[in-house]
């Protein structure tokens, strides 16, 4: 689809929010594109801890299992995380080297879950991804974006879908790697709901002011229509 342009777009900073499998990633970089705004994946951030903790092996994985923030912040400490653009997107590196593919597994995903409710990561990661957002003309997507790491965004959305569609995508976004049946990937999907909206630190909730975009049956693009209807709408009150 091909979308009209937004004439004299000021620097705004916009964030998408929902739980996962939602299509946040998919519109995301379609609204950061039409927009000409960067896209920042957050949830990649998390996943490149939880991916690192992993390669320590049990060491790590034991200081996270035993509430060993100390232990913790040290490992967030030392990793060197960056977004570069190329031509497959948006690409993460962590100390140099290209982990983008590696932290989608469900294995990094669930534990990324675990990671992130974690007050020594979440402190850890708070500034980079603040710090990210200074120059404005930024998508963020999360699960905190609107509630907690820009509270003052410009525009919140919040997108939710059904649980059997949300797996269904992931599903068919993992494709031949995916080692689970769709059955497993519904009822991680829960899991992950339940650990991200109960969690001490940051539960996922929309923010107060976040527009609510059900996406159950609508295709990525609608969604983004929706969207640039409400960026319109907020521009000219602004004005």
């Amino acid at each position: 689809m091909k979308f009209t342009p937004i004439n004299l777009l000021p620097k705004l900073i916009i964030t998408i929010d929902g739980p996962a499998g939602a299509g946040k990633t998919t519109v995301s970089k379609k609204l950061a594109e039409v927009l000409d705004y960067q896209y920042i994946d957050t949830g990649a951030l998390y996943r490149a801890v939880a991916l690192a903790a992993q390669k320590k092996g049990s060491a790590s994985l034991a200081s996270l299992a035993s509430n060993d923030d100390q232990a913790l912040a040290k490992l967030c400490r030392n990793l060197q995380l960056e977004f570069k653009s190329s031509l497959k997107g948006l690409v993460l590196f962590c100390d140099g080297i290209d982990i983008t593919d590696k932290i989608r597994t469900p294995e990094i995903s669930m534990l990324a879950s675990t990671i992130s409710a974690r007050p020594a990561v979440r402190k850890a990661l708070f500034g980079l991804q603040r710090k990210m957002g200074k120059k404005k003309q930024a998508v963020f997507e999360g699960r905190d974006m609107g509630t907690v790491i820009f509270p003052d965004a410009d525009l919140k959305f919040f997108l939710e879908a059904s649980s059997g569609v949300r797996a269904l995508r992931r599903f068919k976004e993992l494709g031949d790697t995916c080692s689970q049946t769709l059955k497993e990937v519904e009822e991680d999907i829960l899991q992950r709901d339940n650990q991200d909206s109960t969690r001490g630190a940051a539960p996922l909730k929309p923010a107060k002011d976040a527009i609510k975009i059900d996406s159950t049956d609508l295709s990525a693009d609608q969604v983004v229509e929706k969207m640039l209807f409400f960026i319109k709408k907020a521009i000219i009150n602004e004005n």
